[in-house]
């Protein structure tokens, strides 16, 4: 089942994507769907009015989650071409829901920098509350997966030891397009890529991830309780802008496609803030 929320000319809904039309499930979007404790029953027998495929607005797919947990330094290969050896705990930092965008939004690119760069995540969405999981409670509280590109302005977060600075700003983030339930996620690795302007920038695959979705679930869940349509992304693969040489960063009219097969995909367009 693929569950998204869109945007409709009476405010946000949320829906099942089915393969001819988007049916709205009676919540105002994912996050209040999952918050329902029968929401998987609920989502599928849900019968409200229906949206043509073509033209849906989605908007980001948890609009105002509680939550939105970064995983930094997850793939072997982005951890070696960063320089690092490979950790022993999850490096952690935080977004703010002002951050996120759709999936086909624009990429705001901030007007205070010009070393702004990509980087593809497979996404964990959360489906029950836990705290102190299990692998098996961690593993039956996700809800499904999603993507998330992280943007992120790269001389803001060099300016400490703390990444949050260059990983938040406004209208940087795409999340979506719909959450693909546990059931239905391909098992094994996903290919994860990101194209740029054409160009395949991130090839990679989940497999290469040092700490699981099941062991990022079970590690948090150990520092917070985790809840309902709370966003976890796992940390992306080689490739990224920055590492290159010469270093490469998104541009005003880029094109950016970030991918995680057998889940979908984010298209944005970046387009330079205007100064104040």
């Amino acid at each position: 089942m693929r569950l998204a929320t869109i945007r409709t000319a009476t405010g946000n809904r949320a829906v099942r994507v089915d393969a001819n039309a988007a049916v709205e499930t009676g919540e105002a979007d994912v996050r209040a769907l999952l918050e329902r404790p029968d929401w998987a029953e609920h989502a599928a027998a849900a019968a409200g009015p229906s949206h043509p495929l073509d033209g849906l607005d989605y908007a980001p797919l948890v609009p105002s989650p509680e939550k939105i947990i970064c995983v930094g330094l997850n793939y072997r290969d982005h951890v070696l071409e960063m320089g690092h050896d490979l950790p022993d705990y999850p490096t952690l930092f935080a977004k703010y829901a002002p951050s996120l965008v759709g999936a086909y939004d624009d990429i705001v690119l901030p007007h205070v920098s010009d070393k702004i760069d990509w980087e593809v995540e497979l996404t964990i969405v959360i489906g029950r509350s836990v705290r102190h999981a299990t692998p098996d409670q961690a593993e039956a509280a996700i809800a499904g997966y999603t993507v998330l590109n992280d943007v992120s302005v790269r001389d803001y977060q060099r300016r400490t030891s703390q990444f949050l600075q260059g990983k938040t700003f406004d209208r940087t983030t795409p999340l979506g397009p719909w959450l693909v339930t546990s059931d239905e996620v391909p098992d094994g690795g996903l290919d994860v890529s990101t194209v740029l302007d054409g160009e395949t920038m991130q090839r990679s695959n989940t497999a290469e991830l040092v700490f699981s979705p099941v062991d990022l679930v079970v590690y948090l869940s150990t520092i917070m309780t985790l809840n309902p349509g709370d966003v976890i992304a796992t940390g992306t693969p080689g490739g990224v802008g920055h590492a290159r040489k010469p270093p490469r960063y998104l541009t005003d009219g880029a094109l950016v496609v970030t991918t995680v097969a057998g889940v979908g995909e984010c298209r944005n367009t970046c387009r330079l803030e205007k100064a104040p």
